[in-house]
């Protein structure tokens, strides 16, 4: 870890205030925490929000100590390259290098997006990510949750959008779920959602996640639409989702793709599984594999990995 920018807390529990993380997520660079020895909850009253100018990479590292909460009222990070509110710092705001968000060992609890309503800024129950680039290592995500229907709008957990050059997100040893009483939810996507982004996904569970919307994308006649991907929703063109060494289980749609939906609209896209388990996930129908929606034709490679109904 490099020098923190900025230290949030002074030793206390106490001093680790909810004001004092947003101004330095607002400040950028690398942030870490001083809340003393013993584990703590930094509850916000509204999101975190990184500024596009501030510097090219914000960091935010729990020390394995820290869990951020949205106390069941607001999402709990926005970093959006095409928010003129956040600064503008290029012409192409969809492919800009910068800034580069990296969340690591630290948990997001109890954020919800659920008013954000169906565009483009819908879904990202904890985070909300466009642009630069994105990662999530040794993070757990605990009863995430966003707007409940909706044909395109989710991610219980995460949403992300337009990847600096397409490269991928990253998702390291980190927990989606993972118990009864934790999982995320959201119309599609129950733990993660996007739209033309590329994911590497690595050591990684996703268990108790849940797409809750119902009518699928474009939505069935008389319905709101979603209730895709119980754990994944990938969506878009050329894309290609990765897993390996990762756990998907008793996730839950009712739509398509209990455990996966991976749409690749021109057909292009690639869904990679290594080392990985894909059991007992419930609900939905059209899949190709069990638990994974995507078309027939879809570019699959499946090595050393179980995937079961």
């Amino acid at each position: 870890m490099s020098t923190p920018t900025t230290v949030v807390g002074d030793g206390t529990a106490a001093s680790c205030t909810a004001h004092s993380f947003v101004a330095a997520v607002a400040a950028g660079g690398v942030i870490t925490f001083d809340c003393g020895p013993d584990p703590v909850t930094i509850t916000l009253s509204e999101p975190a929000k990184v500024f596009n100018d501030a510097s090219e990479a914000v960091v935010i590292d729990g020390a394995g100590l820290v869990t951020l909460s949205g106390g069941g009222a607001t999402r709990i990070l926005y970093m959006n390259t095409c928010d003129e509110a956040q600064h503008w710092t290029t012409d192409h705001c969809n492919d800009q290098e910068f800034p580069r968000l990296t969340v690591q060992n630290i948990t997001f609890v109890d954020g919800n997006a659920s008013a954000a309503g169906e565009d483009q800024l819908g879904g990202g129950g904890a985070i909300w990510s466009r642009g630069g680039r994105f990662k999530a290592v040794n993070t757990r995500f605990f009863n995430n949750v966003c707007i409940k229907t909706g044909q395109d709008v989710g991610g219980g957990a995460v949403r992300v959008f337009d990847q600096f050059g397409g490269k991928p997100v990253y998702v390291v040893n980190s927990t989606f779920g993972g118990e009864e009483n934790l999982g995320n939810s959201g119309s599609n996507g129950g733990a993660l959602s996007s739209i033309g982004v590329s994911w590497t996904i690595i050591n990684s569970l996703f268990s108790y996640n849940s797409a809750v919307g119902n009518g699928g994308n474009p939505a069935d006649p008389g319905t709101p639409g979603g209730g895709s991907g119980g754990a994944i929703y990938n969506d878009g063109l050329t894309m290609t989702l990765s897993l390996c060494g990762s756990l998907l289980e008793k996730n839950e749609v009712v739509s398509f793709g209990s455990a996966i939906f991976f749409v690749s609209n021109d057909h292009t896209g690639t869904l990679k599984i290594q080392d990985s388990m894909i059991r007992d996930n419930v609900g939905g129908s059209w899949y190709a594999l069990p638990g994974i929606s995507m078309h027939d034709d879809t570019t699959t490679e499946v090595d050393a990995a179980s995937i079961l109904k």
